[in-house]
């Protein structure tokens, strides 16, 4: 809690609870900023907001004077990010910043790199809600947090005796000017491939959102590049602390030399300052190699010692990753958050190097988000999985029946091999109803998360939570039917 003058040169001690943009979310004692959002701008609920009981506003236009303080600003969405570092205390720089930015890969190598790190010292913050010691919270809105969240997250993990954050950064999280004055001490670069070009308008200004992570990397920071990837040269150019790299190519500072995967585990070989390390990884999948050599390049660059961060690779659980579940059963179920062409492709062709017959695809595209990658993403799903349902996931506004439509236009009078079941939960079970000895059933684009946004309302709803229920339920009737024989 701050007074209204220890933020701004005004003549007001009027005690400052916490900072809202959201007026709806507005109690008393809090600072009202009005940013400028995709759909509104906040200066029209300036009222709601002092109704609700905001002790001050902040203000980027003229408005008729109030009965709370107002303070003019000249841009709010750049002021708001300065606002909160201020109001609590700048725990970024009390912290060492971590992020982790790509189309694919990135709540993957954050996680990996919180867990080699350690999770007594180390918080993360992306797509899986925020984690640091033995808790855990599903409280993020956005994969990076707007600054209102993100600054109250920072604080608590520095509260909490961390030393580290290792954060997802999203290239809509820079479009939307939530990092502004934020600088990271190193940060790591998984890929890119086309996504969100419905928000940045094209792939030029979507890559050049993921530069800036690395233009806002600090000087004496470490910048970690995948060298086998289709833009590290691209990428390079842009970045302002000292340039590592990982991959295959002989000039990588982590160089993977050889690497076999197993069905529950890889091995792999790794080269390191002329040194080669075996290691045993619980990750599965090519592009979990090159996560978890990203995540360890970045905790070799910041001095951790390489026999002790292999002994935490045994720790590592990414939550709704490649996630088999244990059914028992004598097909799989695996949950995973792919939504993406290259995710989808990249998970279909590892699954398909594992002793399976058929795999069965359960997946949707969300509403209101990057409707340009559909047709891809039906098309990736088609030509590569052996059948697909196409149901609902986070439609909003959209009717689920149009995305739909969306994700099999390009395909649906030369592939035969899907159906369409609207409802998510029917789609899961019709798709473990299905399943054969040696089948794998996929469900894919929402991972380990627990709501899906609907029309007007969010419900609970966990994917791998129906699949278990779907599994159990056709388990019982088996069992009936065995017993009347």
């Amino acid at each position: 809690m701050k007074k209204l003058n220890q933020l701004y040169n005004i003549d007001s001690n009027v005690e400052i609870k916490d900072i809202k943009i959201n007026s709806k979310e507005v109690t008393k004692g809090d600072l009202f900023v009005c940013t400028s959002g995709v759909t509104a701008d906040r200066h029209n609920f300036i009222d709601q907001a002092i109704d609700n009981g905001a002790s001050a506003v902040i203000v980027s236009k003229n408005i008729d004077e109030k009965k709370v303080p107002i303070i003019k600003v000249k841009d709010t969405n750049e002021e708001l990010s300065t606002l909160c570092q201020k109001f609590y205390d700048y725990p970024n720089e009390k912290l060492k910043m971590i992020g982790v930015t790509g189309t694919d890969g990135k709540t993957s190598t954050a996680t990996i790199i919180q867990t080699l790190i350690g999770k007594d010292i180390c918080g993360y913050i992306g797509t899986n809600g925020r984690s640091w010691k033995n808790k855990k919270m599903d409280d993020n809105p956005n994969t990076t947090p707007d600054e209102t969240i993100l600054y109250k997250f920072l604080n608590d993990f520095k509260n909490d005796g961390c030393t580290h954050v290792a954060m997802e950064v999203s290239s809509e999280a820079y479009y939307r000017k939530r990092l502004e004055n934020l600088e990271f001490d190193v940060s790591c670069y998984t890929n890119v491939t086309p996504e969100h070009i419905n928000i940045h308008g094209s792939f030029d200004n979507y890559i050049n959102c993921k530069k800036e992570l690395f233009r806002r990397t600090k000087k004496s920071g470490y910048c970690i590049l995948n060298i086998d990837e289709k833009y590290y040269e691209d990428i390079k150019e842009a970045c302002n602390g000292k340039v590592l790299t990982y991959g295959k190519n002989e000039a990588a500072t982590l160089q993977i030399i050889d690497y076999k995967i197993f069905p529950k585990k890889t091995l792999v070989t790794w080269k390191y300052k002329g040194k080669k390390y075996e290691i045993e990884s619980p990750l599965l999948g090519d592009f979990n190699v090159y996560n978890l050599s990203a995540g360890m390049l970045v905790c070799l660059s910041m001095g951790f010692n390489i026999e002790k961060l292999v002994k935490n690779i045994k720790l590592i659980y990414i939550s709704g990753r490649l996630e088999l579940l244990n059914t028992n059963t004598p097909y799989y179920v695996m949950v995973d958050y792919a939504h993406t062409p290259n995710g989808i492709k990249n998970l279909l062709n590892f699954v398909h190097n594992l002793d399976i017959n058929r795999s069965i695809v359960v997946i949707g595209s969300a509403g209101e988000r990057d409707f340009l990658k559909r047709p891809v993403m039906g098309k990736t799903i088609l030509e590569n999985a052996n059948y697909a349902i196409f149901t609902y996931e986070d439609p909003r506004s959209e009717n689920p029946l149009d995305i739909i439509e969306m994700l099999i236009k390009d395909i649906k009078d030369t592939h035969h091999n899907y159906e369409i079941e609207v409802d998510r939960h029917k789609a899961i079970e019709k798709a473990i109803n299905m399943a054969k000895e040696k089948d794998i059933v996929l469900v894919l684009g929402k991972g380990n998360e627990t709501y899906q946004k609907l029309k007007n309302e969010t419900i609970y709803f966990n994917d791998i939570e129906e699949c278990y229920n779907a599994v159990s339920k056709r388990k019982e009737r088996e069992l009936l039917v065995k017993e009347k024989i």
